[in-house]
């Protein structure tokens, strides 16, 4: 009887072991950096070729949009200041242009913004970029593989929620509308796959008792330049995350439905778009959402879920196993940046805590795994 009891208890371990089950074991530790200049959430941090993080605009604490700007200095750990926005933004994007420059694109600084500004790290400065199709903020943009950029959904003007897209060219430095999504979508994620097409996943329209949170995903044709129908989540979610993997497939993470905030998923899925399924592989020690930006891909393969806790934690996706980080943000850290260095450490910045306080802290992300 004894027997069979540890054998149940061993089979119990080995079960939850192959379901993705958090383990015990530190993969990796944070450490608290000096503060930002500015505390800032909803903003951007975007890798320089230099090894520099530019983190631009975002809002303090009231909600106020900012035009301030500052750089990461990887070497020294610091913060300062480098030239101001000509407009306010939150809600923004940030992408690396063919040259090095960044493209900030849309946002909101009280009213949805259709403006863009192009950042050149040799000078510092900001100088006016193209005007979009449309004004749009919480919009996602992913750079393609021939350098241009794909802005898809968000909302705009009057609270309307977009199923445009529209597409930036370096080349010419204009914007020109594409194909549209099947539905209008905000706090969705956008891919770019393997194969250089664009996986949408989940994301909302409307707002409060009307809200209406998608399972579904679209994948982009870049070369037709149209959305095509995608697999669908196995549960609905918006501001999640999604990271793509070694192997192609794409790392869902985090989000909630209509509870919002009281209610934040613990999940992970994959989409596997050679295959077109999903399917779940586990659960994360803490439940997450407002991550958006803040899940990154380190140089071993393995996934750090930074953001929407006051903790980390590390996927692998071999494994399919979760493990804890060392260390805590001191409060949840919703809306903040998460920002893969050259020397292969993590740069995690920003956000605001659960009762909407914006902070300034800035951490460090190490593997233990070296």
């Amino acid at each position: 009887m004894k027997f069979l009891a540890s054998s149940l208890f061993l089979s119990i371990l080995i079960a939850a072991s192959t379901l993705g089950c958090p383990s015990t074991s530190p993969t990796g530790r944070i450490r608290s950096l000096s503060d930002m200049v500015t505390g800032r959430a909803a903003h951007t941090a975007t890798l320089l070729t230099d090894g520099r993080v530019l983190i631009v605009g975002g809002f303090r604490n009231g909600g106020t949009s900012l035009r301030e700007a500052e750089i990461f200095a990887a070497d020294t750990g610091t913060f300062s200041p480098t030239g101001s926005l000509s407009t306010p933004r939150s809600g923004h994007t940030a992408t690396m242009l063919p040259d090095g420059k960044i493209l900030i694109a849309g946002g909101f600084d009280g009213t949805y913004l259709d403006s863009s500004e192009i950042f050149d790290p040799k000078t510092g400065k900001f100088t006016p970029g193209g005007r979009l199709t449309l004004p749009r903020s919480e919009h996602t943009a992913t750079k393609l593989a021939d350098g241009r950029i794909l802005l898809s959904g968000g909302v705009g003007t009057g609270w309307t929620f977009l199923s445009d897209a529209e597409i930036y060219d370096p080349r010419t430095g204009r914007f020109t509308p594409t194909g549209r999504m099947s539905v209008p979508r905000e706090s969705h994620t956008a891919t770019k796959l393997a194969g250089g097409n664009v996986l949408i996943t989940g994301g909302h329209k409307d707002r409060r008792s009307a809200i209406t949170i998608y399972a579904s995903t679209e994948i982009y044709d870049v070369t037709r330049g149209v959305f095509l129908p995608g697999p669908d989540l196995t549960i609905k979610r918006h501001k999640h995350d999604a990271v793509i993997l070694a192997d192609g497939r794409v790392l869902i993470s985090g989000g909630s439905d209509e509870r919002d905030g009281r209610a934040p998923y613990n999940s992970l899925e994959i989409v596997d778009p050679a295959s077109g399924r999903t399917r779940r592989v586990g659960e994360t020690a803490s439940a997450r959402y407002k991550l958006n930006g803040a899940v990154v891909r380190l140089p071993s393969g393995k996934i750090l879920i930074a953001g929407g806790s006051d903790t980390s934690e590390i996927f692998d996706p071999v494994t399919e196993k979760v493990t804890p980080v060392e260390g805590s943000f001191g409060s949840a850290r919703l809306f903040a940046t998460a920002t893969l260095l050259k020397d292969g450490r993590v740069l995690i910045a920003g956000g605001y805590d659960r009762s909407t306080k914006v902070g300034q802290g800035a951490w460090i992300y190490e593997s233990l795994d070296r």
